[in-house]
């Protein structure tokens, strides 16, 4: 992050158990950073009838959506494919045996079509990319899909409508594209706007935050921990 004359605040949006890692990660590497979290959406989960035909596994695309899939874990078949390694260490912990695409959803669905397994179901949230149920069912590998959560979207805190007011710096890092368009409703509608900075996972994510007045940073892979050290290098930026 360029110089300036007051110190950057950076503002964490994730749900408070994730962001309060990330937080805490950040803090360890930066001594006195500032770190404001105001989580962006509320997590509600769903109750919902699993399909009566057998399954070969099971599509996990969030950690939030490997939560749910854990309180399941009775219902579903062992195998597990994850989008990133964290999903799949939420898995794991739940007692599936897991594969890790260890990228983005494009990343998932081919590994998927190498195995070629033959009945699949995707459990997600309401809000979806990528239509991967009906990419992978049309390519061979039948996959149904259920929505197993959804992600409701809570307004800025007092104190980051503060932050993102003011006149120090603002470094947000965006894990979502729901995440940087709620965000963006909520910038625009602030009467005065703090300099800004978006360390975005995704191409996805950084395009939905056109809103910023500057080019997101694209964080090196779609993975917290490189989304970490691309907070980091925007922190130390001369």
């Amino acid at each position: 992050m360029p110089a300036q004359s007051l110190a950057p605040t950076v503002l964490l949006t994730r749900p408070a158990a994730q962001s309060a890692s990330f937080a805490q990660s950040l803090q360890a590497r930066v001594g006195g950073l500032r770190v404001v979290v105001s989580p962006l959406m509320a997590t509600v989960f769903h109750t919902l009838t699993l399909p009566k035909e057998p399954l070969q596994g099971v599509i996990l695309t969030s950690q939030t959506g490997a939560e749910a899939a854990g309180s399941l874990r009775t219902q579903l078949p062992d195998l597990a494919y994850c989008v990133g390694d964290r999903t799949a260490q939420v898995a794991r912990e739940a007692g599936f045996r897991v594969q890790s695409a260890q990228g983005d959803a494009e990343a998932l669905l081919a590994l998927i079509l190498r195995e070629k397994p033959q009945a699949l179901i995707h459990l997600r949230g309401r809000e979806a990319r990528g239509d991967l149920a009906q990419r992978l069912s049309a390519a061979g590998v039948f996959t149904q899909e259920r929505v197993v959560y959804a992600q409701d979207a809570q307004p800025l805190s007092d104190e980051a409508v503060a932050v993102l007011s003011g006149k120090a710096p603002v470094l947000v890092p965006l894990f979502s594209p729901r995440s940087a368009e709620i965000l963006g409703t909520a910038w625009q509608g602030l009467a005065t706007h703090a300099p800004l900075v978006v360390v975005a996972i995704s191409q996805a994510v950084a395009e939905a935050a056109a809103f910023c007045p500057t080019k997101p940073v694209l964080s090196a892979r779609p993975d917290a921990p490189s989304m970490l050290d691309a907070v980091l290098a925007q922190l130390h930026a001369p």
